[in-house]
C-alpha cells in the first residue's frame, strides 16, 4: 500500500494500536488514540510508559488501524521522534498536544485545566514518521 494513501485512510480513524519493541525483541502493542496530519502521526504518551521507554530504546514503530467492522486494516510503520516531557503549561510540547486533543475531540471545556494536566502526567508526544505501509482495505 502506498503511504500516501494509507495515511490518507488513517487519517479517517482515530483509535489504533501502536506496536513498539521490548528489549527482547518481542512487540508490546497498546491502544492509542492518534491524529495524522503533514505527513506524520502523532500521539499523546506519558513519559514512564513502556512503550515510550521501547521507542526511547529502538525507534522502530507501526501504527496498527481497522475499519470498524474489523474486515480492512492497514499497518504504517515509521521511526519515532519523542517530543521532549511537557515542563509548563505553555511550552511548546504543551501546544503541540492542545492542537493534537483540538484535532482529535474539538474543545476542551478548561484549557487551563488541560495544560497543567499535560504537565502534571509528564506528557509529551510521538511523531512517527512513515517509511512504509501494508494492508487490505476496502471501502464499505
Amino acid at each position: 500500500m502506498e503511504l500516501r494513501l494509507a495515511l490518507q485512510r488513517a487519517s479517517s480513524g482515530r483509535l489504533g494500536a501502536l506496536v513498539t519493541l521490548r528489549r527482547d525483541g518481542r512487540p508490546q502493542l497498546s491502544n492509542v488514540m492518534y491524529g495524522v496530519g503533514d505527513g506524520l502521526v502523532r500521539v499523546s504518551v506519558t513519559v514512564d510508559r513502556a512503550k515510550t521507554a521501547n521507542m526511547r530504546r529502538d525507534p522502530r514503530a507501526s501504527l496498527y488501524v481497522s475499519r470498524p467492522d474489523g474486515w480492512s486494516y492497514l499497518v504504517i510503520d515509521g521511526e519515532a521522534e519523542l517530543s521532549p516531557v511537557a515542563t509548563a503549561p505553555d511550552d511548546s510540547v504543551v501546544e503541540e498536544l492542545v492542537e493534537l486533543y483540538r484535532s482529535l475531540q474539538g474543545d476542551h471545556p478548561d484549557w487551563d485545566e488541560y495544560r497543567r494536566a499535560m504537565v502534571a502526567d509528564r506528557r509529551l508526544v510521538v511523531r512517527l514518521r512513515p517509511v512504509h505501509a501494508y494492508g487490505v482495505w476496502s471501502e464499505g
